[in-house]
């Protein structure tokens, strides 16, 4: 039995990459809520929009992967 190491570093980085993305996408949705209500007017509607768009990236990315898996 051989392992690949470069496709298993292939995998190991890929996977950091991708994880430390969603959790700083994640961060930046509740850093647009909290934003949202220290702001007034129109600020705190764009800080709101903001936060669900990362929500649904974030959303979507989970999906992707699921489906990838289950396909």
């Amino acid at each position: 039995m051989s392992i690949d190491w470069a496709a298993l570093g292939s995998v190991f980085g890929v996977s950091l990459v991708i994880t430390v993305g969603l959790v700083g996408l994640f961060t930046l949705g509740i850093v647009g809520l909290t934003k949202k209500e220290s702001a007034e007017g129109g600020s705190a509607a764009l800080a709101t929009t903001g936060a669900y768009a990362c929500f649904a990236a974030c959303a979507a990315a989970v999906a992707y992967g699921i489906y990838l898996i289950v396909a």
